[in-house]
């Protein structure tokens, strides 16, 4: 797993968001991304209840690629279509 193919626009880190607004966030960050942009997104947990919200909210509209599966960090390239 290598973050070398990717140029992000920006990088999240969940850990750091308050739990009731974290997703809203992401969402926020994703929705600002131009088609061809990468975000970053960092969590102490594995990620995958957010990444079916994305299939759900964006079908189509995104990428997910994991950079990183814990133990400590998990890290996720999120692309927008």
């Amino acid at each position: 797993m290598t973050e070398q193919p990717y140029e992000f626009v920006t990088e999240i880190m969940a850990p750091e968001i308050e739990p009731r607004i974290r997703h809203p966030k992401i969402f926020e960050a994703f929705d600002g991304l131009q088609s061809g942009e990468v975000m970053k997104l960092v969590n102490d947990h594995d990620p995958r209840p957010l990444q079916y919200q994305f299939m759900m909210e964006r079908e189509g509209e995104f990428t997910w690629e994991y950079l990183q599966e814990g133990p400590d960090l998990w890290k996720v390239a999120i692309g927008k279509k």
